[in-house]
């Protein structure tokens, strides 16, 4: 097995290598949906993993099982063995679509995709290709204080909420901007709920991990959630004590 660890000195969980710090997501954005929009959400594929209640997520932990990824094999390497993330894995915790179309397209949306996607414009807090998390929020707070909502409002709650979820599945290492790219997906519920968004979100992770495995990476995009809820599911002497039975979507 030596011989195909080829990262070498190059690889954080070498002790001279263990850095004490490295950004990414820690907690949960979005909150429980309102009635009116889980139609919505259920018809776009995204209706259970938003009943997930899991508000922050230990940086320790991550830090810990980075340190044990190794992207030759991608896997980690415990003491006990080896193991990794799997497709079942995600589909049982998140119950994320593992089948179906492949979540691909350009990495740059074009200027006009906010506006065909959704009917609105960021003008204020465009970045380049993306837009501010924090537009979002505020758009979602402005809708969520409505107490009567046109149909026209809840699809657009319901896209504005998707997105919020997608910028918490798939983070860049900015941790807060969304990339005009993902607002082709949402255009449409139906078409949305066709793609295979478990399987984009663990590759996403692994690719996000093979990176952050290396010396002089101090941020790390993927689901961060993912990597803590399986570590404490399939490791449980890491996971907190807890009286409340798991539930799973």
């Amino acid at each position: 097995m030596s011989g195909l660890l080829a990262l070498g000195d190059n690889h954080r969980g070498r002790r001279e290598n263990v850095v004490a710090y490295v950004r990414f997501v820690t907690s949960i954005s979005y909150t429980e949906p309102s009635e009116s929009i889980k139609p919505y959400l259920e018809r776009a594929g995204f209706g259970r993993v938003a009943k997930i209640n899991f508000r922050s997520v230990d940086s320790k932990l991550v830090i810990a099982m980075l340190e044990r990824w190794r992207p030759e094999t991608h896997t980690f390497h415990l003491p006990t063995g080896e193991c990794t993330i799997t497709l079942e894995d995600i589909n049982m915790l998140l119950d994320l679509r593992i089948d179906g179309r492949a979540v691909v397209g350009e990495t740059e949306g074009p200027d006009y995709a906010c506006v065909d996607a959704l009917g609105i414009e960021p003008f204020s807090d465009r970045v380049k290709s993306a837009v501010k998390l924090r537009w979002i929020h505020d758009e979602l707070i402005e809708l969520e204080q409505h107490s009567q909502q046109t149909e026209e409002e809840n699809i657009l709650h319901a896209k504005l909420y998707i997105l919020s979820m997608i910028a918490v599945l798939f983070p860049d290492k900015s941790h807060n901007v969304l990339h005009s790219s993902w607002y082709k997906f949402v255009k449409d519920f139906d078409e949305c709920g066709k793609y295979s968004w478990g399987f984009a979100c663990l590759s996403y992770l692994y690719r996000e991990m093979c990176k952050a495995c290396r010396v002089g990476c101090m941020s790390v995009g993927g689901c961060s959630l993912i990597l803590a809820v399986w570590t404490y599911y399939r490791i449980p002497r890491l996971a907190p004590r807890s009286e409340i039975a798991p539930s799973y979507p």
